[in-house]
Formats: structure tokens, C-alpha cells, sequence
């Protein structure tokens, strides 16, 4: 092949290459619906919540994604976005999950919440809502996500539906500041089996231990996985496990608890996003955890 073949070929390639990535983000659709929750200081599923969310266009049927955020965020905010329209390029039903997010609570309020969300027996439930979206297909699997409150959701997702298959938790942990949910949340207290949950937090995290060694007792606590102490990174060799993000690995120079924002950690705009977080491909940045999560589903 001559020189100019060669460049032609190289151009071609480079065309090609951007028409299939955009491509992959043309090819989805936003979608909204509502699923019946459990409200504010409710004990029963009795108030309607929006479900925001992206899925495939191919005419095919998917595997689903759940995403849940944080106490007092916005459902539909940057970092919840961001996941949703990542899952869905990756062939998910994808969708962030408005619940009652105004205030935390202990193993029976948030699991109130979790069961409404992922009850498969319940019609108006987040998940039979989704499950029922005629992309979709439940039974190529359920994977989940969540940040703080919306991580302890997640990891308790599988209580409610055994199709769960595994969860990425931000800020995920069994005590948060005097809240213990070690009942609930330690190892072998609930139906997720720890070789399917993958937790990142800061290692400044004000809630769940705002040291190295308070997070790493923490995170040992939440998946049962020991490693040496003073360690940043406890995977095993499926992926799951932990990740403690250390100071000089976000812009703002603070792992706290809210290390994917972009300054100013929880006091911070919910809109804004640590730029390696969200295009990184370091482990403890977004996209190699929807790597992760995705691989737990058939396409």
C-alpha cells in the first residue's frame, strides 16, 4: 500500500471511528414515567416519584439500570445524568429514580424506600415500571447505582428483587455519622453478596470516615474484603471490592463525600462534575465502574 493509501486509509478509519461514536449517543432517546414510592414520613408506597431516563433506539430489548441519588439532591443532577446516559450507550434501560430524599434515616426507613423502588411484585414499582418499558428486558439482568443514601438503596435493591445482579455505591457504607446501619448494610446482613458490590468513597468522606483508616474500616465492614493496612484499593479478581480516593487524585483537592462535584465537595454545585471523574477511565472515575456494572448483564 503507497503513502497516500495509507493517509486515506488513516482518514477513512478516524471518519469511521467518530460516525460510530456518535452514533452510539445518537441511537438513544430520553424517556419520564412516575412509580408510586414511599413518601415523607410514610411507611407504605403512597406517593408518586419521577423516573427520568435514556434507552437504546435499535429496536432491540435491554438490560436495565437504576440510578438514586443522594439526601436532598435533585434526581435528575449532573452526576446522576451522567451514569444514566452512560449505562444507556452501553445498551442499558437506564434511569435515575426520584424517591424522599429530604432527609437520611435508619435500616427500616431507607429499606421502606428500596422496597417500594424494587418490588417486582408491585406494578407501580420504580423497577416493574421499567421492566414493563418494551426496550427492556429484566431478565438479561438489573444492575444499580447510587451516591450516599441512594448507594445504601442500591445495595439493599437485591432484598427486593433477586434480579439485581450487582451495585456500584458512591459514599456507600454500614455507619453514617451517628447512623449506624451495620444491621442492614455490613457484610452478610443483606441478600447482595459482596463478590457483586463495588463501593468508592473519599478518603476525607464526612460521613462514612474521614480518615484512611476510618474508610478502610468502614469499607472492610461493608464488603467484608481485608486488605493491608493503609490500602487505597481492594479489588478482587472479579472487580468488586473497594476504592478509597485519595486528595491528589480530584481537582478540588478534597476526597470528601462528594468527591464528584467539582469544587467545593457537598457545599458545592450538584450540577457541576470533577472532569476526571466524569470522562476519566482511572478506577475510581465513572465510566470503569459502568465497565464494571455493565459486565454483570447480557446485552
Amino acid at each position: 500500500m503507497g503513502r497516500t493509501q495509507v493517509q486515506t486509509s488513516l482518514i477513512v478509519g478516524s471518519m469511521l471511528s467518530l460516525c460510530l461514536a456518535g452514533s452510539a449517543w445518537a441511537a438513544t432517546a430520553s424517556f419520564t414515567g412516575t412509580y408510586t414510592g414511599q413518601g415523607s414520613n410514610a411507611t407504605t408506597c403512597n406517593t408518586s416519584f419521577n423516573i427520568n431516563g435514556q434507552e437504546p433506539t435499535d429496536g432491540n430489548r435491554h438490560p436495565v439500570f437504576l440510578y438514586m441519588v443522594g439526601t436532598t439532591e435533585t434526581s435528575t443532577n449532573a452526576s446522576a445524568s451522567a451514569a444514566v446516559a452512560g449505562m444507556a450507550n452501553r445498551g442499558f434501560v437506564a434511569a435515575t429514580i426520584q424517591y424522599d430524599s429530604g432527609s437520611f434515616g435508619n435500616c427500616s426507613q431507607i429499606g421502606g424506600k428500596a422496597q417500594c423502588i424494587f418490588n417486582p411484585n408491585s406494578n407501580p414499582s420504580a423497577v416493574s415500571v421499567l421492566c414493563a418499558r418494551a426496550t427492556a428486558d429484566c431478565s438479561k439482568g438489573i444492575v444499580v447505582a447510587g451516591f450516599s443514601q441512594g448507594a445504601v438503596i442500591a445495595t439493599l435493591a437485591k432484598n427486593s428483587d433477586s434480579r439485581v445482579q450487582a451495585a456500584y455505591g458512591l459514599g456507600d457504607g454500614v455507619k453514617y455519622s451517628s447512623t449506624d446501619l451495620s444491621a442492614c448494610m455490613a457484610n452478610g446482613k443483606r441478600s447482595l453478596h459482596s463478590d457483586r458490590l463495588r463501593a468508592v468513597n473519599g478518603d476525607k468522606d464526612q460521613f462514612t470516615g474521614n480518615s484512611q483508616s476510618a474508610q478502610q474500616t468502614n469499607m472492610q465492614s461493608l464488603t467484608g474484603f481485608t486488605c493491608p493496612s493503609g490500602s487505597f484499593v481492594c479489588l478482587q479478581s472479579n472487580g468488586s471490592g473497594w476504592i478509597i480516593v485519595q486528595d491528589n487524585q480530584v481537582k478540588d483537592g478534597s476526597a470528601d463525600h462528594c468527591y464528584m462535584r467539582a469544587s467545593g465537595g457537598c457545599f458545592g454545585s450538584q450540577n457541576s462534575l470533577d472532569s476526571g471523574w466524569q470522562s476519566g477511565t482511572t478506577n475510581w472515575e465513572l465510566n470503569p465502574n459502568l465497565d464494571w456494572l455493565a459486565g454483570f448483564a447480557t446485552p
